[in-house]
């Protein structure tokens, strides 16, 4: 039986069935997939039940379906509706008011000056596929709000990957102006030139293909080339040192104005292949976590780097977001729209773990702020700032 529970055709199984479970309890009671996905999560994972661990394999089907849903979120957009001046601010900002406070933090704990720089590092994230996902389930996407929370944690996520490559080459002793420009340089190039292609070549490649009499005979060939073309603009971002998921966005952002005459719809396509594996993604984040893991000594911690984590964000992001002509409303909502840490902040707290930079104690505190992060977000759209919706929502048929 225990060879069975640790094959990986079992894995796979018994996770798209939690996963595809929980989606749908969910929806029936009329809450926030991703709570009830992390929740699932961590019941079905070590903290609990102990039925799937956080292997590789668990892992290459959470960045797949992160992947996915970052491409289903840029296909809302328009291009020059998120990259905006302001939204770069926010994002800088984003970035350092939250390194500063977790460096600070860990330092006041006593923990070492490379240990403090792993764990500011990992407060400077932001998961946007955590808050994408419930602006779309709450229909808010088209926000002046939804539009600055996506541009900046765009544009976050990449400065808060240019600070994880800075900081893990500084835990093998090779940092250096030079590597820090050049990861700048290939970082503001892929968005620029890949935005270019993708409206400019790409998208109109797509349109002659749904022209051709083979996408006459089979119309889902045009949506399988453009999920190859989304896939390969992952494969060239993590070339470059970015995320897979912000090269989907970009592609998705980019095919966002394809207009097929004969292929089946984009955003439908993708967005029952959306259902099935970023439900798996948000499992794997309450996998991610063992809370048998937690000591007195951590919850400590644990809880002051939670109120900073949230605190820095919100002075960060919605201060700037306030200032650039925003109500106090809709600020808060971007401040705590960059609050999830997700992933990017558990990558680097696992970089930190294997390096010998961080312990075992330190790498669970990171994890499980990130997950309270996570989880806070949509509690506070959905009962806070959107409730509205949310009773809209319930009372339709």
């Amino acid at each position: 039986m225990e060879e069975l529970f640790i094959s990986p055709e079992f894995q796979m199984s018994l996770l798209l069935f939690v996963a595809l479970a929980g989606y749908v309890i969910a929806s029936q009671i009329n809450q926030s997939a991703v709570i009830g996905l992390i929740f699932i999560g961590i019941v079905v994972g070590p903290s609990v039940l102990g039925w799937i661990q956080y292997t590789d394999f668990v892992s290459s089907l959470a960045h797949l379906g992160a992947v996915i849903l970052l491409f289903v979120i840029g296909l809302e957009f328009k291009l020059h509706e998120i990259m905006k001046i302001k939204n770069g601010i926010i994002a800088l900002i984003g970035v350092i008011i939250p390194w500063i406070g977790g460096y600070g933090i860990s330092l006041l704990f006593g923990y070492s000056s490379s240990s403090a720089i792993f764990i500011g590092t990992a407060l400077t994230a932001t998961s946007i596929a955590i808050t994408a996902n419930v602006l779309q389930e709450l229909d808010q996407l088209q926000t002046d709000a939804a539009k600055a929370i996506i541009g900046a944690a765009v544009i976050d996520d990449i400065l808060s990957l240019l600070a994880l490559a800075i900081c893990n080459e500084a835990a093998t002793g090779t940092v250096s102006a030079f590597s820090i420009g050049l990861m700048t340089v290939k970082a503001i190039a892929f968005v620029i030139i890949g935005a270019a292609a993708g409206v400019l070549v790409i998208s109109r490649f797509i349109e002659y293909v749904d022209e051709t009499a083979f996408a006459g005979k089979y119309p889902e060939f045009t949506f399988i080339f453009a999920m190859m073309m989304a896939y390969m603009y992952g494969i060239l971002a993590e070339m470059v040192g970015l995320s897979a998921i912000v090269g989907a966005f970009i592609a998705g952002v980019s095919f966002n104005e394809i207009k097929l005459k004969q292929g089946h719809d984009l955003k439908e396509g993708a967005g029952y292949l959306q259902i099935i594996f970023a439900s798996i993604f948000f499992v794997s984040l309450g996998v991610m976590v063992d809370l048998k893991a937690v000591t007195p000594e951590i919850i400590v911690f644990l809880v002051a780097l939670t109120v900073i984590a949230v605190l820095t964000k919100l002075i960060g992001c919605g201060i700037p977001a306030y200032l650039s002509g925003m109500g106090w409303k809709e600020s808060l909502i971007v401040g705590f729209g960059m609050a999830p840490r997700g992933e990017v902040a558990m990558i680097v707290a696992l970089i930190g773990l294997q390096e010998g930079v961080i312990d075992q104690g330190i790498y669970v505190t990171i994890i499980i702020m990130s997950l309270i992060t996570t989880i806070m977000t949509p509690l506070i759209y959905r009962n806070c700032f959107f409730r509205e919706c949310k009773e809209i929502a319930s009372s339709s048929p």
